[in-house]
């Protein structure tokens, strides 16, 4: 209790019209400093903003990764080869870069194991009398069949091999290019296991049930269709 003095009287009374402003003021201050310090900033200036410097540069795009063909390629009827085995010149002997695709022709074959039967067959080009051709030939595609079973561990029984010299020319040989083509040993599949499979389809659903699986080994003793025949020149 806060008491003011009376002049007149010489006595003390409480003073409370004062205490009530004094209270109701502070109170004001109080609750309106709040709300001033939580409204929000204006600021009003109609100049552009510059930004100083270069903008960063762009991310880099992913990189596209593109597989290598494969050397070694299991098809229908034959072991295509997409790269050349590599002799010695005018010999039989392979020659040492060639190990690798050596290497990789030993794993497609052991990876299927379907394949019973394989004719590998030695080309040239013309170049040199038939006779000479004919027996180089032979010698390369024995060479082939020998590395196969003493490096490969794959059975002797498994492979036929023979030479036909210039007598199966697949380009034109107007050009070194089509020279180089006919040099080649091809791997011809010639009996394999060959499965059959009966399927019935779900009208309803689409979903394919296996009802009949039959595996019968096939023999081919036919190889790939010949060549055509290189243009007349």
């Amino acid at each position: 209790m806060i008491f003011a003095r009376n002049p007149h009287r010489g006595n003390f009374r409480p003073a409370t019209s004062g205490l009530k402003f004094a209270l109701v003021a502070s109170f004001a201050l109080t609750a309106t400093a709040p709300l001033a310090a939580c409204g929000p900033t204006i600021f009003e200036d109609a100049s552009a903003l510059s930004v100083v410097g270069d903008p960063p540069p762009p991310p880099p795009k992913p990189k596209v990764v593109q597989e290598k063909p494969k050397r070694v390629v299991v098809e229908e009827n034959r072991i295509k080869i997409n790269e050349k085995i590599e002799f010695d010149f005018n010999k039989a002997t392979i020659r040492p870069e060639s190990d690798g695709l050596m290497a990789e022709i030993i794993s497609v074959i052991k990876e299927n194991p379907h394949i019973k039967k394989i004719a590998i067959e030695g080309h040239t080009s013309s170049e040199g009398s038939d006779k000479y051709n004919l027996k180089l030939s032979d010698k390369r595609a024995k060479a082939v069949m020998e590395y196969l079973v003493k490096k490969g561990g794959l059975p002797k029984e498994m492979f036929t091999a023979k030479g036909f010299g210039e007598s199966k020319p697949l380009s034109d040989e107007s050009t070194e290019e089509g020279k180089e083509n006919n040099r080649r040993v091809e791997f011809n599949i010639v009996e394999q296991d060959v499965t059959r499979k009966r399927v019935a389809i779900d009208p309803e659903s689409g979903e394919k049930t296996v009802i009949e699986e039959k595996t019968k080994t096939e023999a081919d003793g036919s190889g790939p269709p010949p060549p055509p025949p290189p243009p007349a020149k």
